[in-house]
């Protein structure tokens, strides 16, 4: 049974579509990992790195800001780098969508491999410099904080590209707004609110476990996970490369 409008009772398209008409296929859970990878790595940037923000760069901003001014226990160079790493892999990023763009499948299995190599890379670099005190040196936290940013800003640029409404994987700043602005909004489907939800609860739960295994376990052990999921994510990326559907037009 469908509304007025033509759309079903939960505010989809009765043919599965998102609300915007558009099919989204798999990218809705494998963009949802990816949430769950930014609030891993954010927690593991924040707690060992210099409390610094590797994913959200309106954060970062605002840390850089704070260590200008000789706020204590903000890090002015891990801001600077992590600043420059976003930068460099949004840059990145932008040249696989140019390249990729047109079929959402091809451009979700890059730039989740590159996400993979360089948050591995995060991971073997912080294994070999741990102590038990955190990271061995600045210049180590530096470059650490550069190569998850550097993954970050290749995520950020990839699903601005995909343009899942509500799934920027990133930051959650206009998702919360949406959920609270649209609450009395006429024909607000259930969809775009669990949708929504489901971002919020997948970044709180990425930092909650990240946060558990960087001060339980090891930094290195919540950039494992990190790697895990990213794996997740490629695997089904490329499996889901491999079927054609119109979700793919970019």
């Amino acid at each position: 049974m469908t509304s007025p409008d033509g759309k079903a009772p939960d505010g989809k398209a009765p043919d599965g579509k998102a609300p915007d008409g558009k099919a989204q296929g798999p990218l809705p859970p494998l963009l949802l990992v990816l949430t769950v990878v930014t609030g891993v790595v954010d927690a593991v940037s924040i707690l060992r790195l210099g409390r610094v923000f590797v994913a959200n760069m309106t954060g970062n901003v605002v840390f850089t800001g704070f260590a200008l001014v000789g706020a204590p226990g903000f890090s002015l160079s891990a801001s600077l780098a992590a600043l420059a790493g976003f930068l460099a892999g949004a840059l990145l990023g932008g040249s696989l969508t140019s390249r990729l763009g047109h079929d959402r499948g091809l451009l979700l299995r890059a730039g989740a491999a590159a996400e993979l190599v360089l948050v591995a890379a995060a991971l073997a670099l912080t294994a070999s410099l741990a102590t038990p005190t955190g990271m061995a040196t600045a210049a180590g936290r530096d470059s650490d904080a550069a190569l998850l940013a550097l993954a970050m800003g290749i995520q950020n640029a990839v699903a601005r590209r995909l343009a899942v409404p509500d799934l920027t994987t990133t930051v959650l700043t206009m998702t919360l707004t949406g959920i609270a602005a649209d609450v009395r909004a006429k024909g607000h489907g259930l969809a775009g609110l669990g949708r929504r939800l489901l971002a919020v609860a997948t970044m709180f739960a990425g930092a909650a476990c990240g946060a558990l295994l960087v001060l339980h376990a090891s930094a290195t052990a919540a950039l494992g996970l990190a790697v895990g999921l990213l794996v997740i994510v490629t695997a089904g990326a490329a499996l889901a490369a491999r079927r054609p559907g119109s979700w793919r037009a970019g």
